[in-house]
């Protein structure tokens, strides 16, 4: 495998555009709950996708499964069951804090805990305080949760300045303070997607041996992370068609039901090309691949903050939250170019 962190860092900015984008065709959606919306797109997104994405790239798929380590193919599944109730909540974030402020504050601890805990955790943190591309990787990915925390002020200070009506206005079920716990939840627990990726590198490495290119390798790991995400979201949504009494959505809806369904299909598919491209950009960061997890956040916020402004989310925020915004964009392209030019130093040292 040739490390090529130029080309990682636009993978990732990529599956960013694809995972700050996906929320919008939901928007279209009518007359179906949240909860029926969110498990079509999710079957997209979690098994019909991955499965067609493998089966095209991914030669003796079942071969690789078979001879993949079983440990392996737990851990991968079980990261990805506590991986899908981050995500399950991260949805209800973008429905109580619109698309900027929700992925702004969710995606912060998100990338805090899934990037630095992984290095910590498998014992290789000192190593990077030992090198100069080590120390020059760390310090972009505090650069970039500096940037992220510019970008939550700014979408704190926006909710002080705007009356309840003007929020209510971009984002009709608006609740601060259910949103904000919602996204810090959603964001510890989205984090254990940098650990599914870890646990499946043994599969990964199954994939390689039975003849899948370096780029595709992390195709079958997705399928399985993927899995315990589906399956932790499809009890949830279950639940909720029970408890609500919306399991006619599915069946209903007169000339809104095909379009909901083509919505929400295209809303999964979206979802489900960031990992898509994170898993090809993780390939060619080289030895400090954990970085991957902040370009991949900061990519998410940028685009999802630019989503916001388009939308008129920030409208009626003083020119101070603005600036903010802007600064925090700056900030976080800027945390991609330092990590990217400490993966470059660590492998033009080789």
């Amino acid at each position: 495998m040739n490390p090529n962190p130029v080309l990682g860092v636009i993978l990732h900015a990529i599956g960013g555009l694809a995972a700050g984008s996906f929320y919008i065709p939901y928007k279209g959606v009518r007359r179906w709950a949240w909860e029926s919306y969110w498990l079509v797109g999710g079957f997209f997104s979690w098994i019909i996708a991955p499965w067609v994405a493998a089966l095209l790239l991914i030669p003796e798929l079942g071969n690789v499964f078979r001879t993949a380590p079983v440990s392996s193919l737990v851990w991968t599944y079980v990261f990805g069951v506590l991986w899908g109730i981050g995500g399950l909540t991260f949805g209800l974030s973008m429905r109580y804090l619109g698309l900027s402020l929700g992925y702004a504050l969710a995606l912060g601890f998100c990338a805090a805990f899934g990037t630095i805990i992984p290095p910590v955790f498998f014992g290789t943190f000192p190593e990077l305080l030992s090198t100069v591309s080590g120390a020059v990787t760390l310090f972009g990915v505090f650069v970039c949760l500096g940037g992220i925390a510019v970008s939550g002020r700014a979408g704190v200070l926006k909710e002080k300045e705007m009356s309840d009506s003007a929020k209510r206005e971009s984002i009709e079920e608006f609740s601060f303070a259910k949103g904000l716990w919602i996204a810090i939840f959603a964001g510890v627990m989205s984090a254990c997607m940098a650990f599914a990726m870890a646990a499946g590198k043994p599969i990964a490495a199954c994939a390689v041996d039975h003849g899948a290119a370096d780029l595709w390798k992390n195709m079958p790991v997705l399928i399985v992370a993927l899995l315990g995400g589906f399956t932790t979201n499809f009890v949830w949504c279950l639940y909720l068609n029970l408890k609500n009494g919306t399991f006619l959505d599915y069946t209903s809806g007169g000339k809104h039901a095909l379009p909901n369904y083509v919505l929400s299909a295209t809303a999964g598919v979206i979802w489900y090309l960031q990992f898509f491209f994170y898993s090809m950009g993780t390939t060619k960061m080289g030895k400090y691949d954990f970085s991957s997890w902040t370009i991949h956040m900061a990519f998410i916020i940028v685009f999802s903050t630019m989503w916001g402004l388009f939308f008129r989310e920030w409208r009626g925020a003083s020119p101070r939250a603005r600036g903010l915004v802007f600064t925090g964009i700056a900030v976080l392209v800027l945390s991609t170019i330092v990590i990217g030019a400490g993966n470059y130093l660590e492998s033009a040292a080789k």
